[in-house]
Order: C-alpha cells, then sequence, then structure tokens
C-alpha cells in the first residue's frame, strides 16, 4: 500500500524511468527548424523553440479537431494533417498505441512555448479531465473509454500504456516543464490519481510462493487477477511490459518498502528467467513472405513475451489459442506480425537496477 497522495519526482538518472516516459530525455538535439514529417513520439522530442513555430502551431490546430467529444483521442492516426472524413469511432477514445497521451503532451508543448489560446487550453483541459475520469476506484485505466465490451475494460499494461498515462499525470502533478500553466485544482487530481495508480502496480503483481514476480499484461478490472487479451495474450507473466513498470516504479525517490519489495522482487524474476544464447532473426521464407526465427546468438539474452503462470515456462500463442513450446510451432502471421521476444530486461538488470540501489544507497 502506498502512503498517502503527494506528488514525486522522478529520479535524476533519465535512463531509470524516463525511457518510457512520454516527455523522453532533454536535449534531444533536434533542430527547431526539422519537425518530424509524420505523427509520432518524435513530434514530443524537438527543440523547445520549435514548438512556437507557425508549423507547429498549425499541427495543434489539426490535433484539436481530431479530439472526440468525451475528450480522448484515436491511436494510429496521422494528426499533422487534418482528417478527410469522419473519424473512425475504433480508433477514438484510447491511451493504445500513444492516443491520448501523446496529443496531450504535443498540446502542451505548444501552450508552454506560444502562449495559451482559449481553444488549446479548452481542449488540454479537456483531455485531462478525460483522463482523469477514466481511471477506476482502484487506480487502474482501461484501454478505451469510455468502457466498450471486452477485453477493452480490463487493467492495461499492454504496451506500456498505463506507465505512459502515469508518466503524464506525474509529470503534470509536479508541475514539471511544460506543465507549469496546469491549473492547481487539476495538478491536485493528478496526483491523487498517481498515488491510486501505484498501488493497484503494487497490488497486481504477481506472487508465486510468498515472492512477488512480475505482472501479466491485463489484470482483470475487479479481481485484479492476470486476465486474457486477445487470443494470442493469455493470462502469463509478462517477460515485456514489467520491465516498464519496473522502470516506472525505480523512478519514485523515496519507496516505500512495499514498493521496495516489487522491484527486488521483478529483478529477481527477470535474472532467474532471461533465456540465455538466442536472437530472432527475420528472413523471407521460401514463398518471399516475411518470417522469424530462433537461432544462435552467444552472449545474447532475450526473455519471452509470455510465461505460463504456475510454471514460469515460456509459451507461444497463436490465434487457436493454444500453448506451444516454441515459436516455430505458431503460425508463420503471427511469428511475423508479433513480437514474442524481447531483451529490454537486459538494460533493465544490467544497468537501471544498480543505478537504482546506488541512488537507495543500497548498492553492493
Amino acid at each position: 500500500m502506498t502512503s498517502a497522495p503527494r506528488p514525486w519526482i522522478a529520479a535524476p538518472a533519465c535512463a531509470i524511468a524516463l525511457a518510457l516516459s512520454i516527455a523522453g530525455c532533454a536535449g534531444s538535439g533536434v533542430r527547431a527548424e526539422t519537425p518530424p514529417a509524420t505523427w509520432g513520439t518524435g513530434m514530443i522530442k524537438q527543440a523547445a523553440v520549435w514548438y512556437g513555430t507557425a508549423e507547429a502551431r498549425r499541427i495543434a490546430d489539426t490535433v484539436i479537431a481530431y479530439q472526440s467529444t468525451e475528450g480522448g483521442w484515436p491511436k494510429n492516426t496521422d494528426m499533422t494533417a487534418l482528417p478527410g472524413g469522419p473519424l473512425d469511432p475504433e480508433l477514438a477514445n484510447t491511451f493504445d498505441n500513444n492516443g491520448t497521451t501523446l496529443p496531450l503532451a504535443f498540446l502542451a508543448r505548444v501552450i508552454s512555448a506560444d502562449g495559451e489560446t482559449p481553444a488549446r487550453r479548452a481542449a488540454f483541459d479537456r483531455g485531462l479531465d478525460y483522463v482523469l475520469s477514466a481511471q477506476y476506484p482502484n487506480g487502474g485505466f482501461p484501454q478505451f473509454f469510455p468502457l466498450r465490451p471486452g477485453y477493452y475494460t480490463h487493467i492495461t499494461y499492454n504496451d506500456d500504456a498505463m506507465v505512459r498515462i502515469l508518466t503524464l499525470l506525474n509529470e503534470i502533478a509536479t508541475s514539471r516543464s511544460p506543465y507549469a500553466f496546469v491549473d492547481p485544482a487539476r495538478r491536485a487530481r493528478a496526483t491523487e490519481a498517481v498515488s491510486r495508480g501505484i498501488d493497484v502496480i503494487v497490488k497486481t503483481q504477481i506472487v508465486q510462493d510468498g515472492k512477488p514476480t512480475v505482472w501479466c499484461a491485463q489484470h482483470d478490472e475487479v479481481t485484479l487477477a492476470p486476465a486474457w487479451a486477445r487470443r494470442f495474450e493469455p493470462p502469463s507473466l509478462s517477460g515485456y511490459e514489467s520491465v516498464g513498470i519496473t522502470r516506472f516504479l525505480m523512478s519514485i525517490p523515496n519507496p516505500s518498502p512495499e514498493i521496495v519489495a516489487a522491484i527486488e522482487g521483478a529483478v529477481g524474476w527477470f535474472q532467474a528467467h532471461g533465456i540465455a544464447d538466442i536472437a530472432v532473426e527475420r528472413f523471407a521464407d521460401p514463398e518471399g513472405l516475411a518470417d522469424r526465427r530462433v537461432i544462435t546468438a552467444p552472449g545474447q539474452t532475450l526473455w519471452a513475451r509470455f510465461y505460463e503462470l504456475d510454471t514460469n515456462r515460456p509459451v507461444f500463442i497463436g490465434r487457436d489459442s493454444v500453448l506451444h513450446d516454441a515459436l516455430a510451432d505458431i503460425e508463420r502471421e503471427r511469428r511475423a506480425g508479433y513480437n514474442y521476444y524481447d531483451g529490454a530486461a537486459a538494460t533493465l538488470i544490467g544497468r537501471d537496477y544498480p543505478a537504482w540501489r546506488m541512488r537507495l544507497g543500497r548498492a553492493g
């Protein structure tokens, strides 16, 4: 259980938590006159002066045009150009794939650099209110809001969705640039939301034999148990999403004993379940179709996307929802179209964890 709600500031080491931050590390070195060609995370990694340009203001106006009546934004949509027709309701009002959080972060940068306009400020405030309204009382966030039937209602760690939300809210709560313009009442709501979010992260950590391990990519919003998402995303221990969650917890400057135990448990699990001396190779099959296969790669360690809940066995699953022991056992379409292995935990273990322990005076 976390302590009473209070704002917190990420640790100075940008690599620990802000590798997943929607803001990224400062000083990207991008020239002000060379904005990104298309909508993406590069939109919030420009030199500060660029956000005061006419081009940035133009893009801000198009971003506002994509905001829904509820206050959210879609995913997988290029917001550098005005909509050419009606917006796809299946993509709207989501936190998936940088939906909503990225538009808010971009608007904040333009507001800070160019001064407030009624339209921009109103769009940002409405978007922030939308984010705060989407949070469950237990602290979790769904993938879509308003809620839609299906796995979308689950607490969504998948593809770092909830980590992005909490990072945004923390930056707002602490008046971190570019969010100094946010009013005190909304900052206070953001502070409380972050505290509840941290609390549910600790509560959803999967425990084996009394020891905290890692997380599933989705957890039931009522029971908090690991939950199914798509047919190839089973209740499991996540070797990918759990990296971002652990880094996020490491960013808390004065962690409670419960948070420290969560981090130590997760890192210990990663240390025990890496798969050594392998890599994943992309290739074309005899028909010229894209495929992937596991090859020997001395010195490289990867983690499976899914580990069986009770056994910690790496498992691979296609659209038939049947667990298999090897990547080669599932259909080519899923092998080529989904990442079943990842190496992000290597940096978590080798760089971020030692830095975190040193910052807390726990090195050695």
